[in-house]
């Protein structure tokens, strides 16, 4: 139902514009379409709910800084970081959707205010001798100039487009932190991705110096056949290894060159980039110690966490305008202007036509589309609450089981060092009885080989360690903090009641 009033010509009393006000809030008093029974007992879930206790002990450690990079005491690896954030594809498509969450912002901000319009027109008509208007104008041809400013003002009365704007900016700050999270993920996959180059040098390494070993045992084998103690057999035997690790050293190379043209990607750069890269060189990083507060303090040091945060603000906001639609929209509009046959008349104080007044729209039966657009809003917003708290739950096991990972391999490296010194020792004395005649073949390749294994597993254990950390990292936040940026987040759940009918609330 529309309810409206204009005033032609003259003006009206206050009283005449009032009338309808008062009409339409004893429809709304009437309860023509409400949104009774429709609600949401969802709620954002404090990290204090969690117990963390025993998995995330307060240790006294600092959150990660911005320059984390640095503590690996590689200074390669900053600058490819810096160089990756720059101008990156990835950061130019995250940096497009916070622009275009912002001018959506700009434009639900432009609907609080009045707007103002004007416009001319020029028409040549024949005008039939049979209808409304008479001789002279009846059967003859006639200019009509029209030239109209007007202004219209939704008073949004019950805070509408207010929710709107508040929703709006609520997905800009949204657009802001999923931005950050990109920031963080790119430095971290980068930072990944250089340690699996510096793994793979760290295996050729390897596989380099065993090629070498089994030259050796080849070497020693060839001197034995010619003694009469092996056969060509053994001969065979050490070629057909020697070969096999001078394979296993090209497959290395091979694989080396591929990080590289990943890590050229991650750069934003053609593949030609990576191979100017140097070899890394990485080193443990700092003691890994957990900060004090910390399922508290997380929920603003991680950017999916604060852009989940926003989500449920955004869609609070959304069920708050979906209830202002229950109530009566009221504008204000006016017009002036000046319309008239040809030149002559239409700057005259006769061709002037004037409209003003109030329009009110105030539903009265929808068949339940309101209902059904409330409960449509409530769902988004259980939706964002039921993902907020998924969110919370992931981040804290993330940080928990990197930790573990980090305290089981620390202690795998120990038992696998020593390992790897039993091993080397045995091969060692392998070689020389072998040499001297006193072991076959076959006992100082398969010393070999055990060295070579323990070999590998501390390489791997310790790339695996730094993977580790640097997953550590990312879990708590990469060095982001929202309390120092406007996405600072607010405790408890946005309210999604209508409390008050005020545009501010």
């Amino acid at each position: 139902m529309e309810i409206k009033t204009k005033i032609h010509r003259s003006s009206r009393n206050l009283g005449t514009w009032l009338s309808p006000l008062a009409a339409a809030a004893a429809l709304t008093l009437a309860g023509c379409v409400n949104y009774a029974g429709i609600k949401s007992d969802h709620q954002i879930e404090p990290p204090a709910k969690y117990e963390t206790q025993q998995s995330l002990p307060t240790e006294g450690g600092q959150w990660p800084s911005l320059d984390w990079s640095g503590q690996f005491g590689d200074p390669q690896l900053p600058k490819l970081i810096d160089e990756a954030l720059k101008d990156n594809p990835s950061i130019d498509e995250a940096r497009a959707r916070v622009d275009k969450a912002a001018a959506y912002a700009g434009s639900a901000k432009s609907t609080l205010y009045p707007n103002a319009s004007a416009s001319y027109s020029w028409q040549r008509n024949l005008y039939s001798e049979n209808t409304v208007y008479p001789s002279p104008i009846g059967g003859s041809w006639e200019s009509e100039n029209t030239l109209l400013t007007g202004a219209s003002w939704d008073l949004d009365f019950w805070g509408k487009n207010h929710q709107k704007l508040k929703g709006a900016i609520s997905d800009a700050n949204v657009s802001e932190a999923e931005m950050e999270e990109v920031r963080i993920t790119l430095a971290t996959s980068v930072a990944t991705t250089y340690n699996e180059l510096a793994r793979l040098y760290a295996l050729r390494d390897i596989a380099a110096n065993e090629l070498k070993n089994r030259q050796d045992i080849e070497q020693i084998t060839n001197g034995r056949v010619h003694a009469g103690l092996d056969t060509n057999v053994e001969r065979e035997t050490a070629n057909g290894d020697t070969a096999t690790i001078r394979s296993s050293v090209t497959s290395l190379d091979g694989q080396i060159t591929t990080v590289r043209y990943q890590l050229a990607a991650l750069l934003g750069a053609g593949p030609d980039r990576g191979l100017a890269i140097a070899v890394p060189t990485l080193g443990t990083g700092a003691t890994v110690s957990l900060p004090d507060n910390l399922p508290a303090d997380l929920i603003s040091r991680r950017p999916d966490l604060v852009a989940a945060y926003w989500q449920v603000d955004s869609a609070a906001h959304g069920v708050k305008e979906a209830k202002a639609e229950f109530f009566p929209d009221i504008n204000l509009s006016a017009s002036l202007g000046l319309d008239a046959f040809g030149w002559g008349r239409f700057l005259t104080a006769g061709s002037r036509q004037i409209q003003a007044g109030p329009a009110i729209h105030l539903p009265i039966f929808d068949a339940g589309a309101l209902r059904s657009q409330l409960k449509g809003r409530y769902a988004d917003f259980d939706y964002n609450v039921a993902n907020y708290n998924k969110t919370l739950v992931n981040a804290l096991s993330e940080v928990a089981t990197q930790v573990t990972l980090i305290r089981s391999t620390d202690k795998q490296l120990v038992d696998a060092q020593a390992a790897l010194d039993a091993q080397t020792k045995a091969y060692q004395l392998a070689a020389v009885r072998y040499r001297s005649g006193l072991n076959e073949q076959l006992q100082v390749l398969n010393a070999d080989d055990n060295r070579l294994a323990a070999d590998q597993a501390v390489a791997n254990l310790q790339m695996d360690r730094r993977n580790q950390q640097i997953a550590l990292i990312k879990a708590m936040g990469g060095g982001f903090d929202a309390t120092k940026t406007d996405l600072a987040t607010q405790s408890g759940t946005p309210d999604t009641t209508l409390s008050a009918l005020h545009p501010n609330r």
